[in-house]
């Protein structure tokens, strides 16, 4: 059996034996700064096709194109309990809707999803860092979910969901180049 193969055996049998695990419930932030926050709910069976999807990454470049696709899908399911299925790209193109995210709710949600996924063991390669800040000229101030490549390296990436439609994969980019102002032009 190869360490992919034990790892899916363990967390299987960790899934199927005794007693059922509750839902997880995680905080999602929205209508700007965090100024609503409700909580929404994961199943064991949705925890289970996240789990499988992470076990597929053999390398910390595989995990971290998981992850994108893995928060995608997070927020679609908290999209059906909460209004953020409404959330738009950047700050504008949904102004005034209830469930609109700027990049503050985008960075507490997102990195609290991490943190599901940590807490779960999901994270094999990557460890999640603190929320962090870009200023670029002074007025435009942005921030990002970041995890840490574990190892020698421990390289940091942003893992920001605000530049996408609701659901999209996120955006998954170096944190130096990021902080350079990198990631899809949002209008």
């Amino acid at each position: 059996m190869n360490r992919k193969q034990g790892l899916a055996a363990l967390l299987f049998a960790g899934l199927a034996g005794g007693a059922a695990q509750a839902d997880e419930q995680v905080t999602i932030c929205y209508n700007y700064g965090c100024l609503v926050q409700t909580e929404v709910s994961f199943s064991e069976p949705q925890l289970e096709e996240v789990a499988a999807r992470m076990l597929r990454a053999e390398s910390a470049v595989e995990e971290r194109a998981i992850v994108a696709q893995v928060i995608g899908q997070l927020y679609r399911w908290a999209g059906e309990q909460s209004p953020i299925g409404a959330d738009r790209p950047g700050d504008y193109l949904d102004a005034g809707v209830e469930g609109m995210m700027d990049c503050i709710d985008h960075a507490h949600s997102t990195t609290r999803l991490l943190q599901l996924l940590e807490g779960r063991g999901l994270l094999r390669f990557h460890r999640v860092d603190p929320i962090r800040r870009r200023v670029r000229w002074l007025v435009a101030v942005h921030f990002s979910a970041v995890l840490q490549e574990r190892g020698e390296s421990g390289g940091r990436f942003v893992v920001d969901s605000w530049f996408g439609e609701h659901g999209d994969p996120a955006v998954v980019l170096p944190l130096e180049d990021w902080l350079n102002g990198e990631g899809p032009n949002v209008s």
